[in-house]
């Protein structure tokens, strides 16, 4: 948990710095530098599998990742270009596209993952071929975004003129949005991250008793949830707003929470499970609302400190959820899952009051146009947020 909480908070200041460079126009950087870092921290615990280092090695890993940004300051690049390349109309869309390309490879990760940890020679330790097959992935992803990434193809700039014009409305409107869905995909993420953390524990224990394989495909049924989180945003968006997809999300998440914490058995768990169908939905759709409130030449700043604000939330709840699961493993395991599920279901308040705002702030327009006078015969109301058309008014 030590380790994890360093890796979480490690990168603030430089991801900052990293995110202030993005804005600058350095967007590759984003991208490249936790590449790199990712990179490095492998070849360092490969070293130290092979040359028979001190488990204290990990430490300078767990810097070095941390120091150039780790995955927190990467996957902000990517929902920043993502961001940059698409209107508020299919900015949703395209995230949640990007997460079901991670979620299908880390379900073929994590199905490989248990037989290539154990594939091993007098020569060979446990684990050697795996770091190594890591290092060579992170190797060949960096050589693609330094060679053939080009990021000035990507950002239309009527698209992104467009985006800075929405976002120019209403500021203070803007500001109290910000800080609902802020709240809302901290308490989600922050229980989130933390119960996938102690799951592999509760999966590992009693009374689950799980082996290392049957943990690699618990987690890749994990990561399957992307694939269906996918397909029903897709499917569901033709007549649902974005705010009412990430609710679907957050009580997918609370209703498989609560059952899987009664779990005696496999196939218990396994049902349980089969209820968080839904439960990837939301942060990339709060993502990509927010990317809505500002400007383009903020989207890195503001995705960062998210993605951070995200990492800090999550190490904080992380120790705390260890710390409970250790003085209740004896006689209930299964309180922090509870707790998940309590958690998630108050994180719908928040983005309940933000889709009322909207309802409201539609009248407050429709009002103003008929005071206007204005002749139309046909008015259709959408708030610039990205959000489907909710107010739609006929008049004579």
């Amino acid at each position: 948990m030590t380790y994890r909480v360093l890796s979480q908070l490690v990168p603030i200041l430089p991801g900052l710095f990293l995110a202030w460079l993005g804005d600058m126009g350095w967007r590759k950087s984003l991208i490249a530098l936790p590449l790199l870092g990712l990179m490095l921290s492998r070849l360092v615990v490969l070293f130290m599998l092979i040359l028979d280092w001190p488990l204290k090695v990990l430490w300078v890993e767990v810097i070095i990742t941390g120091l150039c940004g780790g995955t927190t300051v990467f996957w902000s690049g990517i929902m920043t270009l993502l961001s940059l390349c698409s209107t508020g109309q299919d900015r949703s869309k395209l995230l949640m596209r990007a997460e079901l390309i991670s979620g299908l490879s880390g379900v073929v990760g994590c199905l490989t993952a248990g037989h290539l940890y154990d594939f091993s020679s007098p020569t060979l330790r446990p684990g050697v071929v795996t770091l190594l097959l890591c290092f060579l992935l992170h190797a060949s992803c960096i050589l693609y975004v330094i060679f053939f990434l080009k990021v000035g193809a990507l950002c239309d700039n009527k698209t992104l003129k467009k985006a800075n014009d929405e976002a120019t409305w209403d500021h203070p409107h803007k500001v109290s949005n910000i800080i609902l869905l802020w709240v809302s995909v901290v308490l989600y993420n922050a229980v989130d991250s933390s119960t996938r953390n102690i799951l592999v524990l509760f999966q590992l224990m009693e009374p689950l008793h799980w082996n290392v394989i049957q943990v690699g495909y618990g987690n890749a049924s994990g990561f399957l949830i992307t694939l269906s989180s996918f397909l029903s945003s897709v499917i569901l968006s033709r007549w649902l707003s974005d705010s009412a997809l990430i609710t679907i999300g957050l009580l997918s998440n609370a209703a498989g929470m609560l059952p899987m914490a009664f779990a005696t058995t496999t196939y218990m768990f396994v049902i349980a499970r089969a209820l968080t169908f839904f439960s990837l939905m939301p942060v990339p759709f709060i993502c990509s609302l927010l990317s809505q409130q500002v400007h383009g030449s903020s989207y890195s700043k503001l995705l960062t400190s998210l993605q951070l604000s995200l990492k800090i939330s999550s190490a904080g709840t992380n120790l705390l959820y260890a710390k409970i699961y250790k003085e209740t493993f004896s006689w209930f395991p299964g309180l922090v899952l509870v707790l998940s599920s309590l958690i998630s279901t108050l994180a719908i308040i928040p983005i309940r009051i933000y889709d009322s705002r909207l309802s409201v702030r539609c009248i407050y327009r429709v009002i103003e146009d008929e005071e206007a006078d204005q002749p139309d015969l046909l008015l259709e109301k959408q708030e610039p947020s990205g959000e489907k058309p909710f107010c739609k008014l006929w008049r004579g």
